[in-house]
């Protein structure tokens, strides 16, 4: 019995120590957790929770109802037969690596990149204190799978990076919480500060799902790296909680929830020195959705956009 609960141990860990992690995985060893994850909170209410949306037609294939751009991502539709869909832009085949390009012009930032200009903006703040280093606010736009938040792994090979080469906004927080903080309690509070103050949007479900999968289990390996022990289960549902508000679905131009937006045609009749009536093609917008975000100072829900329109 002891040797069976070792083994699963050590494929737990070897599970969520890949590239790609797997949502059956996560509905296996966390049940709620994957629910948190695909959480909608601009359109969730107290009484009726939604989920992003595929916001894509890369599966439809599999579904046109289910799967259509416009549906929520539910747990059964990314977990048992289905769970091996949704996976990392390195791990997917060229030819939907094309077609995203084409379409949402999806591409992979070299860590080099990601690492020179994350440089460039910390070297204004690398010498603040460790409590307001953690709590400065940082925002990545058009996040895709959140290389800048993050970088579990080379975005073009799929590889892991080891800790000490990752060099995303996050983990430059976790790197110094882990080197300064040797209080448990106080490590775990510093660490919730940094995901509260660290956010990103992205237009695609499924790369927005694999960003807040990557947030998640970077929490995790900076834990596993200080304690030496995995976390808790309750200890990764307070993060995936907070992951699930500041990594959110936006339209980054409109800053509304991507396809809420509707055109409606109307013909409108212009009269004519000819004396006949020539109709006018014109379309009528309904506002999308606007997007919340969660202003953790306060504990409420405000729009993103609040102060720039």
């Amino acid at each position: 019995m002891t040797n069976s609960i070792e083994e699963n141990k050590h494929r737990n860990i070897d599970s969520i120590s890949s590239t790609d992690i797997l949502e059956n995985t996560i509905r296996e060893q966390m049940p709620g957790i994957l629910d948190i994850l695909l959480i909608d909170r601009t359109t969730s209410t107290s009484k009726k929770k939604k989920n992003i949306i595929w916001a894509n037609e890369n599966y439809v294939k599999f579904g046109s109802k289910s799967y259509a751009a416009t549906a929520q991502m539910l747990p059964e539709l990314v977990t048992g037969q289905m769970g091996n869909i949704i996976k990392p832009r390195a791990l997917k085949s060229k030819e939907m690596q094309k077609e995203r390009t084409k379409s949402k012009a999806e591409v992979f930032t070299p860590i080099w990149v990601v690492k020179k200009q994350n440089d460039e903006i910390e070297k204004d703040y690398i010498n603040d204190d460790l409590e307001t280093y953690v709590k400065r606010t940082w925002l990545e736009i058009t996040a895709g799978e959140a290389p800048y938040m993050a970088t579990r792994y080379d975005m073009e090979t799929g590889e892991l990076v080891p800790l000490t080469k990752r060099v995303g906004f996050v983990d430059r927080k976790l790197k110094r919480i882990n080197a300064e903080v040797d209080d448990k309690a106080e490590w775990q509070r510093l660490v919730v500060e940094a995901y509260k103050s660290s956010y990103g949007f992205e237009w695609s479900g499924d790369s927005l799902l694999l960003a807040r999968e990557n947030l998640l289990y970077t929490y995790r390996d900076y834990y596993f790296q200080k304690w030496l022990e995995e976390p808790t289960y309750g200890l990764f549902a307070d993060i995936a909680e907070i992951i699930s508000y500041n990594l959110f679905q936006m339209d980054g131009l409109k800053y509304i929830i991507p396809l809420t937006e509707k055109r409606e045609k109307i013909l409108e009749v212009q009269m004519s020195l000819f004396d006949y009536e020539e109709p006018e093609e014109q379309w009528r917008i309904k506002p999308g959705k606007r997007v919340k975000i969660m202003n953790w100072k306060t504990n409420k829900m405000e729009f993103f956009d609040k102060g720039v329109r």
